[in-house]
């Protein structure tokens, strides 16, 4: 166990925050496939990808859902409150408030893909909306801890932002380079992830879930522990 925590001591602190946040970055395109492709079309994750659907269901487009995505962005704009709020006065990156933030997330995927195993393959729309809607809470309450520990390019949850500094600081764009690296890396992470959570949806529907939640409180044990253990090392 010393083992461990000295070599979880020996990693820089914006080091380990850039790992554990490509990590939830993987989790989010988990639960955006289980939301879009099992639970009637709605990100959970992706915001973008919501008002997008919402604006064309609106004017009559065939097949896509109005409420799912309006009680999806009110969930996740509630988690965001919350997690701003509850952060205002935090101090330093990684407190007990983002490891209790982020383990709350871990807490409701699980329960919630508790409920999906429960209900069986086909939830009626009642529980699917109110799955999505507690998605997106704790989605936004990820976003918005991520926010506050400001990792570079990575936010967990979009990556359209990322895909824009990685083209336009390209050699094909001004060339000044930085940061691809993570930016491409935190792409395909979310691209990867939705692979996972469609594959997984062939299984069971809470599939995806269990396995996105179980990701975030083992990121969020590690990130806690290495907090710990790095501020009891002297400064140089």
């Amino acid at each position: 166990m010393a083992a461990v925590t000295d070599r979880l001591a020996a990693v820089p602190l914006e080091r380990m925050h850039l790992w554990l946040m490509l990590v939830l970055t993987f989790t989010t395109g988990i639960v955006d496939a289980v939301g879009y492709l099992g639970l009637d079309k709605v990100f959970t994750g992706n915001m973008t990808g919501n008002v997008v659907i919402l604006g064309m269901a609106l004017v009559g487009a065939d097949g896509l859902p109005i409420v799912g995505p309006v009680l999806a962005l009110l969930g996740f704009m509630g988690g965001a409150a919350l997690g701003g709020r509850l952060l205002r006065r935090a101090g330093g990156a990684w407190t007990h408030l983002t490891t209790g933030l982020f383990a709350g997330v871990g807490v409701v995927m699980l329960a919630l893909a508790a409920i999906l195993l429960a209900a069986g393959e086909d939830p009626a729309r009642w529980l699917a909306l109110g799955v999505t809607t507690l998605l997106g809470g704790a989605m936004g309450a990820q976003a918005a801890t991520a926010r506050f520990i400001a990792v570079k390019d990575v936010t967990t949850v979009v990556v359209t932002s990322t895909i824009t500094g990685l083209a336009a600081d390209s050699v094909l764009g001004s060339g000044q380079g930085g940061g691809s690296g993570r930016r491409a890396t935190a792409v395909v992470l979310i691209l990867a992830g939705a692979a996972v959570g469609a594959a997984l949806l062939r299984w069971h529907l809470g599939a995806g879930l269990v396995l996105a939640g179980v990701i975030v409180l083992v990121a969020t044990v590690v990130g806690a522990t290495h907090a710990r253990v790095h501020a009891r090392v002297p400064a140089p």
